[in-house]
């Protein structure tokens, strides 16, 4: 191994001790952290797209995640449900509420980030940047990484569903 080959990997490993943390301790927006963003991948022609997260609240006092916004798309929050044997989807115009010392999952099938009138798709291996607005966090900006069309979670990293026929 030459030198210069020593010192650059030195140096990556380094800044992977120094990234790997801070993806560990997820965002901060005063109680609340966010972890796990992603995003599926859209079909082209497609106007609307869906993006998910974990939000842990730290804090005594419950918060709300209110709304949204991006330069590419409108931001709702929206909750699938099944009614009978339907599922169900619909905007939640007052928040999702998270609670104390408490978490939400949005994921697939259930509370999730909806992006309607989309400026172009969501393509993968690129990250969509949204604002979520929080009634006492306020707003913070979020990247979420894009993955396949039929991805069941981010850290499938992609993987589409059509390939999983009988698993």
């Amino acid at each position: 191994m030459t030198r210069f080959h020593a010192i650059a990997a030195a140096l990556a490993l380094a800044l992977s001790l120094v990234a790997v943390p801070a993806l560990a301790e997820g965002i901060k927006a005063g109680d609340l952290t966010i972890e796990k963003p992603w995003a599926r991948a859209t079909p082209r022609g497609a106007d609307v797209g869906a993006a998910y997260l974990e939000i842990r609240n730290g804090g005594g006092e419950a918060d709300k995640l209110t709304g949204g916004s991006a330069d590419f798309a409108n931001v709702e929050i929206h909750q699938m449900s099944m009614q009978g044997n339907v599922m169900k989807m619909q905007e939640l115009k007052d928040g999702l509420a998270i609670p104390a010392h408490g978490d939400v999952k949005l994921a697939p099938g259930g509370y999730h980030i909806m992006l309607t009138g989309l400026k172009h798709p969501l393509v993968k291996g690129e990250t969509a940047k949204l604002t979520l607005t929080f009634e006492h966090a306020g707003a913070v900006t979020v990247d979420f990484p894009v993955v396949g069309v039929g991805a069941a979670s981010g850290d499938m990293k992609g993987m589409d569903m059509k390939g999983m026929k009988g698993m």
